[in-house]
């Protein structure tokens, strides 16, 4: 047995040899959550390049597999390759509930947008959405980011590792960027005009994205 020293001292573990993607990927595996960068560099005895560097290779080599890396800020965990999920479904004995349309636009909008509190929501949809919302939160395809500075404070939602994993996006960086006349729709009034002049995610001030299609 290795002299280790436990994840809970928050002390790097001494690692006997070097570490490799493939020693990555294995902790990866067996971890219950998410993990950050600094989390596996702690683990491993390594510096958070040489972990970038490894995440970096494995994200290739999973390519050619039934496995991807999901990258979210700065947390990483391994999901199925989204190909995978019909196969993966007939086995589990189970089909993906479909999102109806209301769920797929507020989703569509706290993508965009993100973080995004409730009242851009509605004012973008024009409809209360506190209930789509909670239903979004239920199938933890967003969460809780924290509190707006506004009046109030109120919550700020953005998505989730589920959303990527669901929506088959190895991270927020793989949304595609909206036509002009899509970031016009998911603008609030009085945005129409700088989303038409730039239709990146930016204009609409978080990430980007098509709308999903229901997966």
């Amino acid at each position: 047995m290795t002299d280790e020293t436990a994840p809970e001292t928050g002390t790097a573990l001494p690692i006997a040899a070097e570490v490799d993607a493939a020693q990555l990927e294995g902790l990866l595996f067996v971890a219950e959550r998410p993990l950050a960068r600094s989390e596996l560099a702690r683990l491993t005895g390594s510096d958070e390049e040489t972990i970038d560097t490894l995440l970096g290779d494995l994200e290739v080599d999973l390519r050619r597999r039934g496995i991807r890396l999901i990258v979210a800020d700065d947390r990483v965990e391994l999901a199925t390759a989204p190909e995978a999920g019909p196969l993966i479904a007939r086995y589990l004995g189970t089909e993906t509930a479909r999102l109806s349309a209301s769920s797929l636009e507020t989703l569509a909008i706290v993508a965009w947008r993100q973080p995004v509190t409730r009242g851009v929501i509605e004012r973008i949809r024009g409809v209360d959405s506190e209930g789509v919302l909670r239903s979004l939160l239920h199938r933890r395809l967003i969460a809780e980011q924290g509190r707006a500075e506004s009046p109030g404070r109120p919550i700020l939602y953005g998505t989730t590792f589920e959303f990527l994993e669901r929506f088959g996006l190895l991270s927020l960086e793989d949304l595609p960027i909206l036509e002009a006349a899509i970031a016009g729709r998911l603008a609030e009034p009085g945005e129409e005009e700088a989303t038409e002049d730039d239709p990146s995610p930016h204009a609409l001030a978080g990430p980007g994205s098509d709308e999903p299609v229901d997966g």
